[in-house]
């Protein structure tokens, strides 16, 4: 009875199983590259293979960065510096990663940020002032917001 753990993939069904993985989303190199060791793919087929893809246009580091930017501020509202950080731990290029910042307008950047921060103002329920400002200055720095930006907010609220 072979288990599924052991099933070995021919270069041109990891290839072909890796083109279906970067057409259903955005992939950047580290997530390809796993999906490949974890298919027992030696290295000089993951290398053969990622070169295929990128050739092919399934795999495209700058195309990956701005769909991973637009999606998070978006999805999430994530800040620009949460993005940044969880790029930069793909190992994105910092090229790309200033590219993919562009994807996110500076109006609709502030915007968002003024909705959640007020948002938040309202959700934390906190009586001591201090503690409360200290909350959702907090949450807003997790979401990855410039702390100048935070602070002008935070002092903003009486």
């Amino acid at each position: 009875m072979e288990s599924g753990m052991y099933k070995s993939y021919t270069v041109e069904e990891a290839q072909r199983k890796l083109e279906h993985y970067c057409a259903y989303q955005e992939r950047c190199h580290d997530e390809v590259i796993q999906k490949l060791k974890s298919l027992n793919m030696i290295p000089q087929a993951i290398d053969a293979i990622v070169v295929h893809l990128l050739d092919h246009n399934f795999l495209n580091e700058e195309r990956f960065a701005c769909s991973f930017a637009r999606g998070k501020f978006r999805i999430k509202q994530w800040g620009r510096r949460r993005i940044t950080n969880e790029l930069k731990a793909r190992n994105i290029s910092k090229y790309n990663i200033d590219r993919a910042m562009k994807e996110i307008p500076q109006g609709e950047y502030l915007e968002t940020f003024y909705v959640i921060a007020d948002k938040q103002w309202e959700t934390v329920r906190e009586s001591n002032l201090f503690k409360k400002k200290r909350k959702v200055m907090d949450f807003l720095l997790r979401k990855g917001y410039e702390s100048n930006l935070v602070q002008e907010k935070i002092s903003s609220f009486l």
